[in-house]
């Protein structure tokens, strides 16, 4: 482990000096590629200081307490030693699950897409509280929201919703909850107060950059219609909405959110840039399921991943057999418990299969 530390401090010294090289920060694509690698790298070579230091002190301590000639040393000596063998196996630990390779899209933004499924207008309803969950721990993050396109459902919620995220390892965090979410519960239209069970489907897609999906336009059929929905007396009379259609493979983004035409555009390339990407990744992922039996599902959208139970107040997830009895907490966005658990299982996984385990 000492070896692979001491290899990344001596990458980490490289890329602190490259990035702030004159013909680095002139290459965007290398400067951004160089600025994340070195963040991922700062992390563990912090990680490596510490270990060396608690080690130090553990090594000092016992030659403090083996030569024995200064009491007051030798008792001080054996609270360091105490406070150096309780620490070392956690960071032992530590370093070990930050050194499994992080896949390249857990720092990307994302484009997360919310579908209402069967059940009408409780899935539109459901579909709604989805995003306002979402949303809501996002906001605990520190990461930024931004609505690209909306479906209003008849009686609230939405039929569909796409909405931005970003901030810090948004991929990473959020990639997880793509699938089935199934709620079981008295929709507020149900007289005789049946449980019904709905469904929403949600897609996490990292958001792409240019030089990671290069679209030829000439491939993309861009038709401009009237804007739908709340807005203003201008929402029927302008063209602003924008619908883009990739030609070869079918997929289609559009973006009616803002007022200019010209700022819809930009919106639904993005869109449209990451399903392209999310569809290559997907193969990609496929292959690599392939080779390894993973228990965390991380993009299959027709998997049920989540029951969301209102009459007893519990909210399970299918794939690794939690329940969390704390259902109004979660709909208010305190969803870390879940997604910490999902993490965790999927690093101890790949820890597995590491040399580092």
């Amino acid at each position: 482990m000492l070896d692979r530390l001491q290899f990344i401090k001596q990458r980490f010294d490289e890329v602190s000096d490259l990035v702030i090289q004159p013909d680095i920060i002139a290459d965007q694509k290398r400067y951004v590629q160089l600025n994340k690698e070195y963040k991922d790298l700062k992390g563990l070579v912090e990680k490596r200081e510490e270990y060396l230091n608690v080690t130090g002190n553990l090594k000092e301590a016992q030659e403090i307490i083996s030569d024995g000639s200064d009491a007051e040393m030798v008792e001080m000596a054996k609270m360091q030693l105490d406070e150096a063998k309780e620490r070392l196996p956690q960071l032992e630990e530590e370093i070990k699950f930050m050194l499994i390779p992080k896949d390249p899209e857990d720092a990307k933004n994302v484009m997360v897409e919310i579908r209402a499924g069967t059940g009408g207008d409780e899935a539109s309803i459901f579909a709604g509280d989805l995003f306002r969950m979402y949303t809501k721990y996002c906001e605990g993050r520190g990461w930024r929201t931004s609505v690209v396109d909306m479906n209003e459902g008849t009686s609230g919620g939405f039929k569909e919703v796409i909405f931005e995220v970003t901030g810090e390892d948004v991929y990473g965090t959020l990639k997880f909850e793509a699938g089935v979410h199934r709620v079981q519960r008295v929709p507020q239209t149900e007289t005789q107060g049946r449980v019904h069970t709905s469904a929403a489907t949600v897609m996490v897609l990292p958001e792409a950059e240019e030089f990671d999906v290069q679209i030829d336009m000439n491939d993309v059929r861009i038709d401009f219609f009237c804007s739908s929905g709340p807005g203003g007396q201008s929402v029927n009379t302008t063209k602003s909405a924008v619908r883009m259609t990739h030609v070869p493979t079918g997929l289609v983004a559009q973006c009616q959110d803002e007022k200019s035409q010209h700022k819809n555009k930009d919106k639904a390339l993005q869109v449209l840039r990451s399903r392209l990407y999310e569809m290559e990744l997907a193969k990609k992922q496929e292959e690599d399921a392939a080779k390894r039996s993973s228990q965390v599902s991380s993009g299959d959208r027709s998997a049920k991943i989540r029951t969301y139970n209102y009459s007893q107040g519990r909210v399970t997830d299918h794939r690794i057999g939690v329940s969390l009895f704390d259902l109004d907490g979660f709909m208010n966005g305190n969803i870390h418990k879940l997604i910490d658990e999902l993490q965790l299982v999927n690093n101890t996984e790949k820890l597995k299969e590491s040399e580092v385990y």
